[in-house]
């Protein structure tokens, strides 16, 4: 398998720089405490999906595109009649990055997806969840190179969680801040 022997570039400046300077920043004694980025979970729910059932589908392979791996149909666990939702109806689709897909995502992520995001004034620094998990919202999904802008028929919404190994948000914080993602001041 020829993807053994690559290692994305994010993951080497991971090991090269960021590890050092966490361990400057926070006096970790052991270096397996330094935390790191553990998965990339995104998620695009799709309200439309109830009406036409392929959207859902057309959403997933979008989200393939994106993220370089096979996205799964999420299915509604009960029904909720107020929004004509049935259960096990598709409402949206999800995928979890790990190691290398993860490291070009968010590659792809900080340096081109949020450059193009328009009135793009920073990621929120407080959404954080208390354990060192980072959730951001994108108002649209074409901001992804991958995405053909003339292709697509609709614009949905994506959610992006990273997931960290960090005990605490300032941690969590400062190891995003390393990574170059953009917070606001």
């Amino acid at each position: 398998m020829a993807e053994a022997s690559y290692t994305p570039r994010l993951r080497t400046e991971y090991d090269d720089v960021i590890r050092s300077k966490m361990i400057e920043e926070f006096n970790y004694k052991n270096p397996m405490e330094v935390p790191r980025v553990e998965k990339i979970v995104l998620n695009m729910g799709v309200g439309e999906s109830v009406q036409d059932s392929k959207k859902a589908q057309i959403a997933a392979d979008d989200l393939t595109l994106i993220a370089g791996q096979k996205a799964v149909v999420t299915r509604a666990r009960n029904s909720i009649a107020t929004f004509k939702v049935r259960e096990n109806m598709p409402i949206g689709a999800k995928v979890t990055l790990r190691k290398i897909r993860m490291y070009e995502f968010m590659d792809r992520l900080v340096n081109i997806a949020l450059p193009r995001v328009r009135d793009f004034r920073g990621l929120n620094p407080k959404s954080f969840d208390g354990r060192g998990n980072f959730a951001m919202g994108v108002k649209e999904h074409i901001v992804f190179p991958e995405i053909n802008y003339d292709k697509v028929d609709q614009i949905w919404g994506m959610d992006v969680i990273v997931c960290t190994t960090a005990k605490s948000d300032d941690e969590a914080r400062a190891l995003l801040r390393h990574f170059n993602f953009p917070f606001r001041q």
